[in-house]
């Protein structure tokens, strides 16, 4: 039997929301838990969990011999102290620190340093320097921020490193320094420095991951990211008690990652497991050897994360045992996770006699990230939560949908050196536009929470005038397709039918010929897929009338995904317009598959 620790509080406080209807058709919601009181930083947090006990484990990442490295909470603080003394030293305090490598531990010791005495840390997703031909997207990061100091941890990075500034690395890079290099006797000035910081001195710049749109450097004050964590501790009180033990591989790069669930870790007192392996055939059996070392109490991932460890945890029942054995939560965000995968999980727990609570939240990097939470029980999994508290919803009216808007005190001020952006950012009443939208679970319970509707921008209609909801049609094509598709673009914007251009799981590559073309099994199955769910709706908006399958990935460099794994709609139906246009072609093309 595998159970979840004991704790004096429970995993979710009782959520109590207040709704207000406006005249103008908003609506207005929050919760009437007050925010607590916060420490000035996250850093502040940190600093006093270091002296508590120096000798817990906060950090491990695999070497290169596949060991585990590991860093104590005592070690972690003296070298981000040494190397704050090194950056004051060397004049390398006036402009941010970049961090183009990945998730380890000296990039953590660089975060730390860098916040305990006040200089921004702006993160550079890997992807930028790693999977991408031209460089163009970090070299606009670099331009617009003008980092005083670069950290790229091993010769991969040295063709993405800006020329003529500092370099940090672990050797390799001619002309870099290493830690020991770079770091000094701390002295007065490091605590001085940190004692001087302000909630709305700048933590990071952050660059959204340009899923409608372009990235851009998104303010995160220490203010947003102290106030965010007290909100996290207040829906979940268990955090109170038991230190969060993560396995996680998401990027620091992103807010997920590098906020929502390091700062959890870093204010709790915890211990991060960095994850070396991914959502992805060749690198998930990585993290599943790490749930036997790691045996975490939360896990968080994104749905395609969860999509590729289940197969697992189903066919082998040591890694459920170990995935379970302290599971207090099972977590998921970013991306809407489709139900049957829901279900599964739900299954397996149940098998293993687990207390685990599966769960969510919805934020964006603006938010620090998180602004809503589903602390209470769900059974959908497109439900976002409540707000939490000290936070201000705003339901507006835009179109046919209500788009979020949030006001608080984990919002933040606007974008790196662009006010331009902010002007239009926040509407009139100073709440921040988000462009999601929501609907009510139930109309007549707010405190039922909120239920993920799309992206306004990725929506469309038919030649009917009738409105297709991207958001909510995508998840249902996954789910209905039972595990045979990983990612799915809808398609049909003033056309005749909803159509649709999908990704299959690599299990299944082989069922299709070199040009797109599905083998008779194949077929079968995705005319099965779209009969499922066609029985599911009431609508032609509701349906998928013709799919084909593409054999490319979603490109990085040409945005039409992220490297959390995000496809941009609008995106892949521009730059793949040949395979939009088969989709409603007469008479049906083979690689195009119809509704029977």
């Amino acid at each position: 039997m595998t159970t979840a620790p004991p704790a004096c509080r429970p995993t979710f406080a009782l959520p109590h929301i207040q709704s207000q209807a406006c005249p103008d058709g908003r609506l207005l919601l929050r919760s009437a838990e007050p925010l607590g009181p916060r420490a000035t930083s996250v850093i502040h947090e940190f600093r006093a969990h270091s002296e508590a006990h120096p000798e817990r484990l906060l950090v491990a990442e695999r070497d290169a011999d596949g060991q585990w490295a590991r860093s104590t909470w005592g070690e972690v603080r003296a070298q981000a102290d040494r190397l704050a003394q090194g950056m004051l030293d060397r004049g390398l305090t006036d402009r941010p620190v970049m961090v183009l490598s990945g998730n380890s531990r000296l990039h953590l010791v660089v975060t730390l340093a860098a916040m305990t005495v006040g200089v921004p840390l702006v993160p550079a997703s890997v992807a930028y320097s790693l999977q991408s031909t031209d460089h163009a997207k970090l070299r606009a990061m670099v331009e617009l921020t003008d980092p005083g100091l670069m950290v790229a941890e091993d010769p991969a990075f040295a063709p993405a490193v800006a020329a003529g500034r500092p370099v940090l690395s672990q050797g390799g890079i001619p002309g870099s320094m290493t830690l020991d290099e770079l770091s000094a006797e701390p002295r007065a000035e490091v605590d001085l420095r940190c004692a001087r910081l302000r909630p709305e001195d700048v933590a990071k710049i952050l660059f959204t991951s340009g899923s409608t749109g372009v990235p851009k450097g998104v303010l995160n004050t220490h203010g947003m990211l102290a106030a965010n964590q007290q909100q996290m501790r207040q829906v979940w009180p268990f955090l109170l008690d038991e230190p969060p033990v993560l396995l996680d591989w998401l990027p620091w790069s992103h807010t997920f990652g590098g906020n929502h669930n390091l700062n959890m870790v870093l204010t709790g007192g915890g211990t991060l497991w960095i994850d070396d392996g991914r959502p992805a055939p060749a690198l998930i059996e990585r993290t599943v050897r790490n749930l036997a070392d790691a045996r975490p109490t939360t896990y968080f991932n994104v749905p395609a994360g969860h999509a590729a460890l289940l197969p697992h945890l189903e066919r082998d029942p040591a890694a459920a045992r170990a995935f379970f054995e302290r599971l207090r939560l099972g977590f998921f965000a970013a991306a809407a996770l489709p139900q049957q995968m829901w279900d599964r999980l739900s299954r397996l727990a149940a098998e293993h006699h687990s207390s685990m609570r599966m769960t969510t939240s919805w934020g964006l990097t603006e938010s620090s990230p998180a602004a809503t939470s589903a602390h209470f029980p769900i059974t959908r999994s497109d439900c976002l939560g409540v707000p939490l508290p000290g936070i201000e919803v705003a339901l507006v009216p835009v179109g046919e949908k209500l788009e979020v808007r949030l006001r608080g005190p984990n919002i933040t001020p606007g974008y790196h050196r662009r006010p331009d952006l902010a002007e239009t950012a926040f509407d009139e009443h100073g709440y921040l536009r988000t462009g999601d939208a929501v609907a009510l679970a139930d109309p007549d319970d707010p405190a039922a929470g909120l239920v993920f509707r799309g992206r306004i921008a990725e929506d469309f209609k038919l030649a009917t005038g009738t409105f297709v909801s991207v958001g909510t049609l995508r998840p249902q094509l996954l789910s209905a397709s039972a595990g045979l598709l990983t990612d799915a673009v809808i398609c049909g914007e003033n056309g005749d039918r909803v159509t649709a251009l999908v990704w299959l799981h690599p299990d299944h590559a082989h069922r299709c010929d070199a040009d797109g073309v599905p083998d008779a099994g194949l077929r079968a199955d995705l005319a099965a897929t779209m009969a499922r769910l066609a029985a599911e709706g009431s609508g032609s908006s509701q349906r998928i009338d013709r799919l084909a399958v593409l054999l490319e990935p979603p490109a990085l460099d040409t945005g039409e995904s992220t490297d959390k794994g995000y496809v941009n709609q609008r995106a892949v139906r521009e730059r793949r317009a040949d395979k939009v246009a088969l989709l409603s072609a007469e008479p049906c093309p083979p690689q195009v598959v119809p509704l029977a």
